[in-house]
């Protein structure tokens, strides 16, 4: 299969943008951009994210045993684009609050669960952490309008008013 072209075909599912954070043992704060997040249970509450096993860090990732998904706003793209970057201080300008947990937490993020390391898989090229939630953040003057990424670009969510309702079939969407 030519990569490029599964590529492609994967950024028709539009997803929304996190950034994992963490401290390792040394206190280093590690962060990561990430669009492969999602539930996996509400009982226990656990979520996963996959990383990619060449990405600088992974290895700091693997040690740690606590960390945070912090999901973006729309006004977040600078964040993002920040902690996307390879090398560099992903920190720069900003100033994390600290979690239940203990985990460095990113300070607007509409929503921040505080996750226990669970189980990781593997995942072909990425690594899939599965996490156990602890704590949860909810801001509520950012919440309803996350980071999109959609072919490639980021993008925005139709206003609430355009937005509608499923049939009560719709009910059935498998784990919700």
């Amino acid at each position: 299969m030519d990569p490029r072209q599964f590529r492609n075909a994967l950024g028709q599912f539009p997803t929304g943008v996190v950034i994992a954070t963490a401290r390792t043992a040394a206190g280093q704060l590690i962060g990561m951009t990430l669009s492969s997040f999602n539930s996996v249970s509400l009982d226990p509450p656990l979520i996963l994210f996959s990383a990619l096993r060449q990405a600088h860090g992974f290895t700091q990732w693997q040690a740690v045993d606590r960390y945070a998904i912090n999901v973006l706003n729309e006004e977040q793209e600078q964040v993002s684009n920040q902690f996307a970057r390879a090398r560099g201080d992903k920190w720069d300008g900003i100033s994390p609050l600290t979690g239940k947990t203990g985990v460095p937490m990113l300070p607007g993020a509409a929503v921040v669960f505080e996750c226990h390391a669970h189980a990781r898989f593997d995942g072909g090229d990425h690594e899939i952490f599965v996490g156990r939630v602890a704590a949860m953040h909810e801001h509520a003057f950012n919440r309803g309008r996350p980071l999109v990424f959609f072919e490639g670009r980021y993008r925005q969510l139709a206003s609430a008013a355009n937005a509608h309702t499923p049939p009560h079939e719709a009910e059935l969407l498998h784990g919700w």
